[in-house]
């Protein structure tokens, strides 16, 4: 429960048909395995205490008095135990029968709720047995028990109190205005499923596409635990496939024809975020709902869901290819409207070697091949200067020839030197005067190239270096486009390495191969023996780690801490606790304090979820303190 994750299980058990007693033993022995897993939220099959396929045997009286001493079995086996547990049944109410999910916790029975919508096409008929159940909540008496019966019925955790749970059943999830719909926009963010979904071809998929999409579109976790073996196999076939998703993630999955237990973690606090971000998800809280009341204890939750260690890179491969080619896509059309609107006649790029300058200028090959343009009106301009080295120089000019660019070589040591004479800045001080100087100097040879020629200064710095305020203010940080705006370094990188596999060009490819080798950096500082002396990624951290605390951090709205606590895990093996932690303070600090650079950005195009440009994703004052995250984080210390 700490930091918001809920552990949640779904369980198919192998029932006997028929036989309530033995499937109170089968479900009994399946909860002592979740409880030994520490679930919190434990979900059982629809009509899991008689078997789905009891068909008019529902109707004997045999069978439904022995369903509810089976449910008073399985209430009293959760007595002292810290979970809310999910198990189906027919319930007969005022001379009508009902497919109920019974709700238990700690030795309780909380409340009944009834299918609200019965199948009866195809393989299903449960109108012959069933009768729809009630929305607004009415009173059924268990034994002495006096609890809520009906759809309309949320569970509220009284230390987490965002955590809100409601339940479907099956049908409920398949139909067009699903009661889990009403259920979340009345305040539940956690939906359970009691189902007895048959198989038959490719509806396995079909089932994970429905269970995926409605957890994004209800920006929800989902568990749906179906029925499996054990059911009557006369006309039908049910596979246990038990799902687990969290807004639009499937989170774990069963193996299909097999009976068993399926565990993961939904994130209740990243799913308010969420909400909270989207401003068109309406919600009137617990309008027309009876809210029944549980406890759970704070403890920390055992993490068994995995978290990207590179969030913005594709992780599928069979998309990895589509998602690069949207990207560069993305990229070029921003810049090419950017050509058509403002009728510029030439493109020019300061070229260094370096990753973000090579992304830059593949987008605006890209981008002129799709204009119909020559790409000779592309004005790669390399500007060596006291950090060059031979590697950098060399790949710059190579690259530009390779696409067919225009390259112009502008020594800047000159103009430099005497600027420094100008301010009297002793060359030998290698201050950030020294740095950023030279930055500066390089923007104003691309400006007025630009002006020269009728073109746009084309920005090569990437979304990293903007979150870290890694960029010369006025120098490198500014352009007429920023096409890497919307990119971060470790997708940059990766965006150069699909270029290289794909292009078809073994020079091209070899070139793009050497700058992916060549330790990225500003190049601001004399070489040492000719290799190059300054590593951005000594100096303010690795970009990997850089870009995983950006995507938790304005994605998912995490707090510093538990951010840390996931850097942890993701990266157990790479980098010590300790390293994570001091770059994540500099994460903080650094993310903080370079607002203003942020505030005034160039336009470029959004690529991914996250942006940190002022017109779009993150409006944030250049004044904001950091304090209070800086404070979680000495805490950990």
């Amino acid at each position: 429960m700490q930091d918001g994750f809920l552990k949640v299980a779904a369980i198919t058990p192998n029932i006997t048909v028929a036989d309530p007693m033995a499937n109170a033993d089968e479900i009994i022995g399946r909860l002592q395995t979740a409880y030994q897993e520490q679930a919190k939220v434990i979900v059982f099959p629809e009509l899991c205490i008689t078997g789905y396929t009891c068909q008019d045997l529902f109707l004997q009286e045999t069978l439904l008095q022995e369903s509810l001493q089976a449910l008073a079995k399985i209430e009293e086996a959760t007595d002292g135990e810290d979970a809310l547990v999910f198990v189906g049944l027919p319930v007969e109410r005022c001379g009508k029968l009902y497919n109920v999910a019974a709700v238990l916790q700690d030795g309780c029975l909380l409340a009944m709720i009834p299918k609200a919508y019965l199948p009866n096409y195809s393989e299903f008929y449960e109108a012959r047995h069933f009768t729809s159940g009630n929305e607004e909540a009415v009173s059924y008496f268990f034994g002495e028990e006096e609890v809520p019966f009906g759809t309309n019925v949320i569970f509220q955790c009284a230390q987490m109190s965002s955590l809100q749970i409601a339940a479907e059943l099956c049908e409920d999830l398949w139909v067009a205005d699903t009661p889990g719909t009403q259920h979340v926009l009345a305040g539940a963010n956690v939906l359970v499923n009691l189902s007895a979904s048959n198989e038959t071809v490719a509806k396995d998929e079909y089932r994970k596409m429905l269970v995926s999409a409605t957890s994004a579109r209800l920006l929800c976790g989902y568990i749906y635990a179906s029925a499996g073996e054990g059911e009557s196999t006369q006309d039908l076939v049910f596979s246990g496939h038990d799902l687990i998703a969290e807004n639009g993630t499937i989170l774990a999955e069963s193996k299909r024809y097999s009976c068993g237990m399926i565990v993961s973690e939904l994130d209740i606090r990243r799913l308010n975020t969420e909400r909270r971000r989207m401003t068109t998800f309406l919600a009137e809280e617990h309008a027309g709902y009876t809210v029944v009341p549980f406890g759970m204890e704070m403890t920390e939750t055992l993490l068994t869901r995995t978290f990207a260690k590179r969030p913005f890179v594709p992780e599928n491969t069979q998309l990895r290819e589509k998602r690069c080619e949207d990207i560069l896509m993305i990229q070029a059309m921003g810049l090419k409207k950017r050509f058509a609107h403002t009728k510029a006649k030439t493109a020019v790029i300061g070229v260094s070697g370096g990753l973000d300058s090579t992304l830059a200028l593949l987008v605006t090959a890209k981008c002129f091949d799709l204009l119909g343009k020559e790409r000779s009106d592309i004005l790669a301009v390399t500007m060596p200067c006291f950090g060059t080295t031979d590697r950098t120089y060399e790949n710059a000019c190579k690259l530009a020839k390779a696409l067919g660019a225009t390259l112009q070589e502008v020594d800047i040591r000159a103009q430099v030197q005497q600027h420094f004479q100008d301010i009297g800045q002793d060359e030998q001080n290698h201050d950030v005067t020294y740095e950023n100087g030279q930055a500066r100097s390089r923007t104003l040879v691309l400006m007025d190239l630009a002006n020269q020629s009728g073109g746009l200064v084309i920005g090569t710095g990437d979304m990293s270096e903007l979150a870290l305020g890694w960029a010369t203010y006025n120098g490198d940080h500014m352009s007429m486009y920023g096409v890497n705006a919307g990119v971060p370094k470790t997708l940059v990188r990766h965006l150069v390495s699909y270029y290289a596999a794909t292009c078809g060009d073994e020079k091209l490819s070899a070139v793009l191969q050497d700058v992916l080798d060549t330790p990225v950096s500003p190049e601001l500082l004399p070489p040492v023996d000719g290799v190059i002396s300054q590593k951005t990624e000594d100096l303010v951290g690795p970009y990997e780690l850089h870009d995983f605390f950006l995507y938790y951090l304005l994605r998912c709205g995490f707090a510093p801490k538990k951010i840390y606590r996931i850097a942890k895990l993701s990266f157990a093996g790479v980098y010590p606790e300790e390293v994570i932690l001091k770059w994540l303070k500099v994460f903080v600090r650094r993310f903080f304090a370079q607002q203003f650079k942020r505030s005034c950005l160039p336009d470029g195009p959004k690529v991914g979820s996250v942006a940190v440009s002022p017109r779009g994703d993150l409006r944030m004052p250049s004044d904001a303190c950091a304090q209070a995250w800086l404070r979680e984080l000495e805490e950990l210390s």
